[in-house]
């Protein structure tokens, strides 16, 4: 029983900076930490230039409440990390007021760090459309 063929070909393409937007709607901190880790590593490797590149998170499912000020203590490692990276300006977190809302969180309640936007689904549309944001979950 023999694998098939060679082994993997590697290739190292040069990337360019990126416009890119984030459909976040997770469930678990390991879901949102693995979104900054692909989204900081495509900052990193893209040339992480906040001129020439926009890395953009929307936030509009269960992962909201780990951005909440009363959860700070349970979340603490996310958020330093989340907040690192946006104050880097690798990349910009947003959130969706409707969801927020829809968990019992007005914008008071939510990190200084987070922008809120009127709805998440609007943002991504805009983004994609109006400033040329490739799509990725």
């Amino acid at each position: 029983n023999k694998p098939p063929g060679k082994s993997a070909r590697v290739t190292a393409p040069e990337y360019k900076p990126q416009k890119v937007v984030y459909d976040v709607h997770v469930k678990t901190v390991a879901a949102v930490e693995s979104v900054l880790d692909r989204a900081s590593y495509l900052s990193s490797i893209t040339g992480a230039d906040p001129f020439d590149q926009s890395i953009v998170l929307v936030l509009h499912g269960p992962e909201l409440s780990f951005f909440a000020i009363k959860n700070y203590s349970k979340y603490k490692s996310l958020m330093q990390r989340a907040q690192s990276l946006v104050e880097s300006e690798a990349l910009t977190i947003k959130m969706c007021k409707i969801a927020a809302q829809s968990q019992g969180y007005a914008p008071k309640d939510i990190h200084g760090f987070i922008e809120i936007i009127p709805m998440g689904d609007a943002e991504i549309i805009r983004l994609q459309h109006e400033e040329n944001h490739a799509y990725m979950q």
